[in-house]
């Protein structure tokens, strides 16, 4: 387990990666998907506050058990940043700050009913990849469009890169980049441990890392979407 001093030098280590590569003002979004509540504790104590999930079902349990420990009194701003089944938004309708992975006109319309007015990003699979989420860039404006008029706050736009070696993700983020200025769109977030400083320098808004603050994830068993 990683203690809360540990975190912090991680989180001075990250925050120099990302101040080399150009983004003194992007925001950090902690993945503590698969790790256990006493890292989410120990994130919020070392000053985390935007801590992303992957799973509806995990992110119900850290808040109940938040809510019941000691740092019941922190107020995270839960990012939702994986698939997501419409039969899963109401149960976290009231928790998710920020959607992340809002992917097709179907899910947009149940955020949209279950939380009115909500935060989200539209994914866009710029890497073509079918392991990958998203829309196709070419759909990303009519989506963008679609969720803005069932009343949700469009921020922005949100990626995962290409499989491979960092550089091998810089056409992708540069795309979204292209993306997110065309449709006026202020937020792009993309760019993950391992290819942060090629996201950075294309652009990215927000980064999304886990494993560079935490160390390995634990080993998940299968599981159905979430």
């Amino acid at each position: 387990m990683i203690v809360p001093d540990e975190l912090v030098q991680r989180i001075g280590s990250l925050r120099e990666r990302i101040d080399a590569a150009g983004g003194s003002n992007v925001e950090l979004v902690a993945v503590t998907k698969g790790f256990g509540l006493d890292v989410v504790e120990t994130a919020l104590a070392a000053g985390l506050v935007d801590l992303g999930e992957n799973y509806s079902q995990e992110l119900e349990a850290k808040v109940a058990g938040l809510a019941a420990g000691p740092t019941r009194d922190a107020d995270p701003r839960w990012h939702f940043i994986g698939r997501l089944q419409r039969n899963k938004v109401r149960r976290i309708a009231d928790e998710v700050w920020l959607w992340q992975t809002v992917d097709r006109v179907e899910l947009a319309t149940e955020i949209a009913r279950r939380a009115p007015g909500a935060r989200v990003l539209v994914q866009v699979n710029v890497s073509h990849e079918e392991s990958k989420g998203g829309c196709a860039p070419d759909d990303a404006e009519g989506l963008v469009a679609a969720a803005v008029d069932a009343g949700l706050d469009v921020r922005g736009l949100m990626t995962v890169g290409r499989t491979g070696s960092p550089d091998d993700a810089r056409e992708g983020f540069a795309l979204l980049r292209r993306l997110c200025d065309r449709l006026e769109l202020p937020e792009c977030s993309m760019g993950m441990s391992g290819d942060l400083e090629v996201a950075v320098g294309e652009g990215a808004t927000m980064v999304r890392v886990g494993t560079a603050l935490f160390g390995p994830r634990p080993v998940r068993g299968s599981a159905a979407e979430a």
